[in-house]
This record gives structure tokens, C-alpha cells and sequence, in this order.
């Protein structure tokens, strides 16, 4: 058998229409129905509209919903993984794969973080493309408020501060292009502490199970199945950096052999693709794209 790792992406990836055309499942109905009691609006009717989808608030549910039901298909059929992993918010799905919650619960956990992510203002992202590293790392060093947030890869990061440091920072260093994201505050940097303390409490009271499947988190990539461990990586994970390029290559040492990016668009596989290019990668972002 082919080692499998399965994969999720994080905001950033939703598109508009996604999830639709899951309507027609029976198991996905169910899912979607509980969602709306759960969040007090409809995700199918979200996803239709692009404005609402773009905000954080609306953003990370909807993914969470979509992307998890996406993986039930999945293992239904019979498809199983070796090894998870998920990008920032794509964590949560890999929590959920993994047993390491119920649906609900993770659900639950997802609105309350987009709700305190999106409330936090006055900080601004940025992503760089070509640059050289170590530049970037001595001027970040040198810069107050600013951090890495997101190691994607060898020539991808996003940087994460006050508005002043990031575009101090993006002033030092040659990057082959710079874009300022659409987010409302600096996440996975030390701006979102007070969000990350008051969301601690809420994850505190979730009992987290041992996970079935090794799970790499975002601020400590090497595999792991202990509840206690787990929660303390999540809880670290909204002021911590998302160190993606390690955990891409954790998979080939981990024996893994084919990578499944579940979720719209293909910004994980593309990331994978140039830290480890001998992997066997597949993309299943959508009903017509689940293997039989």
C-alpha cells in the first residue's frame, strides 16, 4: 500500500460555489443542516456569495464544513490516511480526521476563533515570493514587531506585524513581489495574543481524544497522537508561525508516498511540490474529484 498523507488547506483557498455541488449527498445534507444550527446561517448560501466568503468570520467555518465532509467522503469509500496534517485553519479538519474531536465540537471551536480572529484589528500581512532568506530572517531580527508567520516554502513566506514593521520589512528586502493580504489583523503573530488568550479558555473546556492518525502541527511538525500534546500545539497556534516548508518535509520522512490536498484549489500541493518534488500529489476539491 501507498503511504498516504492528507492534507488541508486554510483561508486563503475557499472559492466561490464550493461545497455546492455536495447538496446532493445524502451524508453532506446532514452536515450542512447541522451547520447552519450550530452557526445561525447557511454555508451553501454563503458560498455562493463572494464578498461574505472573503471575511474571516465567514471564511474559516465554511472551509472547516466543506472540507470535512470532503474527508467523510472519502473514508467512506474506503480511502484511509497515514499521516495529516492542515494548514492554519486546515488543522482543524486534521484534528476532526484524526478523532481527536467530534464534528460539532470542532465546528463549535472554528466559529468562536474566526469570531475572535476577525475582531482583531490594526495589524497587517504580507507575503513574499523570491527573496533571500537569510536577509529576510537578519531584518526580522532587526525589526520590532514583525514575524515570519507562514514558512510555505523555500521562496514563499508571509509576514505578519503592526503595518509600520511589514512594510519597513518589505522596504529591506528584495523580494520578487510582495502582496499585502486581505486579512483584518496580524494572524500567527504576538498581535493576536489577547484573541489567542481569551480562545485558550474556550479549547481548555473541549475534551480532546487521542488522535487514530499522526497528526503534524503547524507550530511543531513531527508526528503526533497524544490529546494533551495536541491541544497545547493548537493552543500555541494563533500567535505561533505556521511552519508548513517542515512540515512538507516531515512527509518523505515519514515514509509517505502520495500526498491528498483536500479542499479547494491546490495551494498546499504546489507548496509540497517545491520542497519535495517526488511525491505523488492529487488534489480532491470537489464531489467529481472523490476516487471510488
Amino acid at each position: 500500500m501507498t503511504k498516504t498523507a492528507w492534507v488541508f488547506p486554510g483561508q486563503g483557498s475557499q472559492a466561490v460555489g464550493m461545497g455546492t455541488d455536495l447538496l446532493d449527498l445524502p451524508s453532506a445534507q446532514e452536515k450542512f443542516a447541522q451547520a447552519e444550527e450550530i452557526l445561525g446561517w447557511s454555508v451553501t448560501e454563503v458560498c455562493k456569495n463572494e464578498e461574505k466568503l472573503s471575511t474571516t468570520l465567514y471564511t474559516q467555518p465554511c472551509l472547516y464544513v466543506v472540507e470535512s465532509i470532503l474527508a467523510d467522503i472519502l473514508q467512506e469509500r474506503g480511502h484511509k490516511p497515514d499521516l495529516l496534517a492542515g494548514h492554519s485553519l486546515g488543522e482543524y479538519i486534521a484534528f476532526y480526521v484524526a478523532g481527536v474531536f467530534e464534528w460539532s465540537a470542532g465546528l463549535r471551536l472554528v466559529k468562536r476563533r474566526a469570531e475572535l480572529m476577525d475582531s482583531a484589528a490594526g495589524g497587517m500581512m504580507a507575503a513574499l515570493m523570491n527573496f533571500d532568506r537569510e536577509k529576510l530572517e537578519q531584518a526580522i531580527a532587526q525589526t520590532p514587531d514583525v514575524v515570519l508567520a507562514n514558512d510555505n516554502s523555500a521562496a514563499q513566506v508571509v509576514i505578519s506585524g503592526t503595518p509600520d514593521a511589514v512594510q519597513t520589512l518589505i522596504s529591506q528586502v528584495k523580494a520578487k513581489r510582495a502582496t499585502p493580504l486581505k486579512v483584518s489583523g496580524a494572524f500567527h503573530s504576538p498581535l493576536m495574543a489577547p484573541a489567542s488568550a481569551e480562545f485558550q479558555q474556550v479549547l481548555e473546556a473541549v475534551e480532546f481524544q487521542p488522535a487514530i492518525i499522526p497528526v503534524l502541527s503547524n507550530v511543531e511538525p513531527v508526528p503526533c497522537v497524544d490529546a494533551e500534546i495536541l491541544k497545547q500545539r493548537l493552543i500555541k497556534q494563533m500567535t505561533g508561525s505556521v511552519r508548513w516548508r517542515e512540515i512538507s518535509l516531515q512527509l518523505p520522512l515519514n515514509g509517505i508516498e502520495r500526498v491528498v490536498e483536500i479542499g479547494p484549489g491546490n495551494v498546499l500541493t504546489n507548496l509540497i511540490k517545491r520542497t519535495c518534488s517526488d511525491l505523488i500529489l492529487q488534489n480532491v476539491r470537489n464531489a467529481a474529484e472523490i476516487p471510488n
